[in-house]
């Protein structure tokens, strides 16, 4: 079958999908690792603010699709595997080490395939 054909339509949009509920899914563990982290209500709600919005800027100016800072493949994916990883052990910290695990996995996954797509789509 070839890429273009019905099937890969409709899947590239599915995968988008994925990928934009990946990266709240890591700004949600990334707040909640901060919070519980913080101990005290407002040092953890602080710190939970902190650390997720760091990493929104961080992957607002590098990494988003429409990124403020267009950079090359090998930055975008270097700041994607630093919050994605940082998500990840995040969620292993706070003891939920299969959904880590499971968070990584679909994270690798959709990475490449996304990349895949946005390269073609350059490539085209």
């Amino acid at each position: 079958m070839a890429p273009s054909s019905a099937p890969h339509r409709a899947f590239r949009p599915a995968n988008d999908l994925l990928a934009f509920l990946l990266e709240v899914a890591a700004l949600l563990a990334l707040a909640v690792w901060g919070y519980e982290w913080g101990g005290h209500l407002v040092v953890g709600a602080v710190l939970g603010a902190v650390v997720a919005g760091a990493a929104a800027v961080l992957w607002g100016a590098f990494a988003a699709p429409r990124a403020r800072y267009p950079v090359p493949l090998p930055a975008v994916l270097a700041v994607k595997a630093l919050v994605f990883g940082s998500a990840a052990l995040a969620l292993a910290g706070l003891g939920m080490r299969t959904q880590a695990l499971w968070f990584a996995g679909l994270v690798l996954v959709n990475t490449v395939l996304v990349t895949y797509y946005r390269s073609r789509d350059r490539s085209t």
